[in-house]
């Protein structure tokens, strides 16, 4: 499906906000990415849905090889071919009254689509981002406007409470967790947490997009399952560290 930019720009050293106008019927939780195939590439990049409506959809990327570069270069009203709504996203309905939303660097941005929807379910969640410095923060603002709770923090201390954000929950914290970000982040808040469920959104290499080739494939406790079609959230009891 062809979708045109409308914004294409920095909002922190190597983090891009990406605005797409076009379909976004197949959107229909927070959590789900959209695979983006970029002109000279063969691959499509997979990257989470940030927030979308009717008209179109934001993502947020990290320019991290070749294929992000050359991404961030593309202008507006540039056209790129897109798959969206892959995945399965979180499920809102799951957790209490105070969950708690965690999520470090370009794990943060389906956060927001999520927050928006728990408060529209009558939730009141409170949100940890992490970040390693001050100027590499994003979406601050935005989660601040939603009118919750958010803390802060930064692995060097240059900003909000200095480590990591499992320094931020409480010890033996029992409050149901959504989370998204690096492997070990996630490995940390599922220790952390008191909470017997939760979902994580994990982030796995892939190809296809919606599992076909296997090649994101991870084994959980209900055996091997593909994170682009059975994820990329799973349940906290489906995961195996």
């Amino acid at each position: 499906m062809q979708y045109q930019i409308v914004e294409n720009s920095p909002i922190a050293p190597g983090v891009f906000l990406l605005d797409l106008a076009g379909d976004t019927s197949a959107v229909k939780a927070p959590g789900q990415f959209a695979q983006l195939q970029i002109p000279g590439f063969y691959l499509r990049r997979p990257i989470s849905i940030c927030d979308w409506d009717e008209s179109g959809m934001t993502l947020i990327y990290k320019a991290v090889g070749q294929g992000t570069e050359a991404l961030s270069r593309m202008q507006p009203g540039d056209t790129l071919d897109a798959l969206n709504g892959l995945g399965n996203g979180y499920d809102v309905t799951r957790c209490g009254n105070h969950p708690l939303v965690i999520g470090g660097g370009v794990g943060i941005p389906p956060l927001y689509a999520l927050t928006k929807a728990l408060i529209a379910a009558g939730r009141e969640p409170a949100v940890i981002l992490g970040f390693n410095k001050a100027e590499e923060i994003f979406l601050l603002e935005e989660f601040e406007d939603l009118g919750v709770p958010v803390s802060v923090t930064t692995a060097d201390g240059s900003f909000g409470q200095k480590g990591f954000v499992t320094d931020a929950m409480k010890e033996k914290d029992e409050r149901y967790v959504f989370a998204c970000g690096p492997l070990p982040m996630l490995k940390a808040v599922c220790k952390k947490s008191a909470c017997p469920t939760g979902q994580y959104s994990l982030e796995e290499r892939m190809a296809c997009g919606f599992g076909a080739c296997m090649g994101c494939t991870i084994q959980t406790k209900n055996g091997p399952k593909r994170v682009c079609k059975d994820g990329p959230v799973f349940r906290k009891e489906e995961l195996t560290w």
